[in-house]
C-alpha cells in the first residue's frame, strides 16, 4: 500500500479479520477481542460492521469452513489465520448480512492487501466471487458444535435438539428494558417511534421493548441517561420472581454486569441491595450501570467471593438471594458463537463445583422464611434442574416455589427456556423457600 491510505471500508474488514484469527486461532474471548479492537475504530458504523461480521462469520462457520475445504486445494493453515479470518468475514458479508456484492468484494480484496498478503488477493476474490455464483455447501442444523455438546443437548432435550441448534445460529433480537423509573413502556415506544426505530412490547413483559433490527446503543433516545437498558427477555423476566417492597434485603450474589440488580432497584427504590462480584473489574461495570440509571444510591457494591461468606458478610441475613450462575452459557450462543469454540466437557464439570459451593454459601446467609433465586443462562440438565435436585437432597428446610409456563418447561424444580423461544435467550429458573 505504499504509506498511501487505504481504501474506504477497508479498515473494518481488517479489523474483523484479525478479531476472528485471534478468536478461531488462538482461542482469545469475542468479547475481549471487541474491548480491544474496536476503540481504535474512529466510525460508530465501522464499529458496527465489525461486530456485524464476526458475529455472522462465527453463528455461520461451519457452512463457511465446509465451503474454504471444498473450494481450496490447500484451506489456509495456523499460519494463514488472518487469511481465514478474512475468508470468512468476505463470505458472511455476501451470506449473513447480504451486503451489496462489489462493495464487499472491494473492500475484502483490499483488505487482503492491507494484510501484507498481497499475492492471495486473487484467490479471495475468487472464492467470494464463486460464492456469489453457487452459494454456500448445506451443513447440519449441529454443525460447529462439539461432539460432546452435540450429545448432551441431544440427550438432554431429545425432539427439540435441532430447534436449539437452529435457534442458536440465528441473529439474536436486541431487547431493551424501560426505567419505570423515568418513563412508562408507553411513553417509550412513543419516543422510539418519532425517532424512526421499529419496536414493539414484548409479550409478556412488564419493561421489556424488542427493537425490529438492532442498533448502536448511543441512538437509542435515553440510553446515556439511564432510560432504558440493553438487556434479553429472559433475563429480564428474573425481577418477576422477586416479592418486592421496600427494606427488603437482598443479594445479587453474581452481579456483573449489573442488568439484573439495576432493574430490582428500577422497579422498587426501596430496597437495600447488595450487589457482589469476585471481579473487581466486572464490578466497575456494575457500578457503572448503576449509576447510568440513578439506582446507585440503593445498592452496596462489594468485590467479594460469594461462595466465602466470612470474607465480606456481616452476619444480618438477607430475605432473598438471587444467584444467577456462573455456567456454559450454552442458552446464549446465538450471542456468544465462540462459545462452541471455547467450552470444553471438563469446563461443565468444574463450573458444577463452584456452583454448588455458590448454593450452599447463598442458602447460609438466607434468612428462616426467604427465598433463594437460582438462574443461568445454560441448557444443560446436571447444570440446572439436576443441580438443584442436589442441592436439596442435601439441605434441609428446602420447599420449592412452583413456576408457571410463562418461565418455560417444566424443568425439575424450576423451569427452562429454550433459545428463540418467545425471540429470547436460553434460561434456566428456580425459586426455593427456605422454610426453617
Amino acid at each position: 500500500m505504499s504509506g498511501a491510505p487505504a481504501p474506504a471500508g477497508v479498515a473494518p474488514r481488517v479489523a474483523a479479520a484479525r478479531i476472528l484469527a485471534a478468536v478461531i486461532g488462538q482461542g482469545r474471548s469475542l468479547k475481549a477481542e471487541f474491548a480491544a479492537v474496536l476503540p481504535g475504530l474512529g466510525e460508530p458504523r465501522d464499529r458496527a460492521l465489525v461486530e456485524a461480521i464476526c458475529f455472522a462469520a462465527l453463528r455461520r462457520r461451519p457452512a463457511y469452513e465446509a465451503a474454504l475445504a471444498q473450494w481450496l486445494e490447500r484451506p489456509p493453515g495456523r499460519r494463514d489465520a488472518d487469511l481465514k479470518g478474512l475468508l470468512l468475514a468476505g463470505l458472511a458479508q455476501l451470506d449473513a448480512l447480504a451486503l451489496p456484492a462489489h462493495a464487499a468484494l472491494s473492500a475484502t480484496v483490499d483488505a487482503c492487501r492491507a494484510l501484507g498478503r498481497p499475492r492471495q488477493a486473487g484467490m479471495v476474490n475468487a472464492v467470494l466471487r464463486r460464492a456469489q455464483r453457487e452459494g454456500l455447501p448445506a451443513v447440519a442444523a449441529d454443525a460447529g458444535w462439539p461432539q460432546w455438546l452435540r450429545e448432551e443437548v441431544r440427550r438432554d432435550w431429545g425432539a427439540q435438539a435441532d430447534a436449539i441448534f437452529q435457534a442458536s445460529a440465528e441473529p439474536a433480537p436486541m431487547w431493551l428494558r424501560v426505567n419505570r423509573r423515568q418513563s412508562t413502556r408507553e411513553a417509550y415506544l412513543d419516543l422510539l417511534a418519532e425517532a424512526g426505530i421499529a419496536a414493539h412490547a414484548g409479550d409478556g413483559l412488564a419493561d421489556g421493548v424488542r427493537l425490529g433490527e438492532p442498533m448502536p446503543v448511543a441512538q437509542l433516545p435515553g440510553f446515556t441517561t439511564g432510560a432504558v437498558s440493553v438487556q434479553d427477555g429472559s433475563a429480564q423476566q428474573v425481577a418477576d420472581l422477586f416479592d418486592l417492597a421496600p427494606g427488603l434485603r437482598v443479594l445479587d450474589a453474581c452481579a456483573a454486569p449489573g442488568g439484573k440488580a439495576a432493574h430490582l432497584l428500577e422497579r422498587e427504590p426501596g430496597l437495600r441491595l447488595t450487589a457482589l462480584d469476585i471481579d473487581p473489574r466486572r464490578l466497575r461495570r456494575v457500578a457503572e450501570t448503576l449509576a447510568r440509571t440513578g439506582v446507585a444510591e440503593g445498592a452496596q457494591v462489594i468485590a467479594a467471593d460469594a461462595a466465602q461468606p466470612d470474607g465480606w458478610w456481616d452476619g444480618a441475613a438477607f430475605d432473598a438471594v438471587l444467584l444467577d450462575a456462573p455456567c456454559s452459557a450454552t442458552g446464549i450462543v446465538r450471542r456468544q458463537p465462540d462459545v462452541l469454540l471455547h467450552r470444553r466437557a471438563e469446563d461443565v464439570d468444574a463450573l458444577l463445583g463452584v456452583q454448588a459451593r455458590l448454593l450452599d454459601a447463598a442458602w447460609r446467609v438466607l434468612r428462616p422464611g426467604g427465598y433463594l433465586l437460582y438462574t443461568t443462562c445454560s441448557l444443560l440438565r446436571r447444570e440446572n434442574e439436576q443441580q438443584i435436585a442436589r442441592f436439596i437432597a442435601r439441605t434441609d428446610g428446602v420447599a420449592v416455589q412452583p413456576l408457571d409456563a410463562t418461565f418455560g418447561h417444566a424443568a425439575g424444580a424450576g423451569r427452562q427456556r429454550l433459545p428463540g423461544e418467545q425471540a429470547r435467550d436460553g434460561f434456566y429458573y428456580a425459586k426455593l423457600l427456605k422454610t426453617s
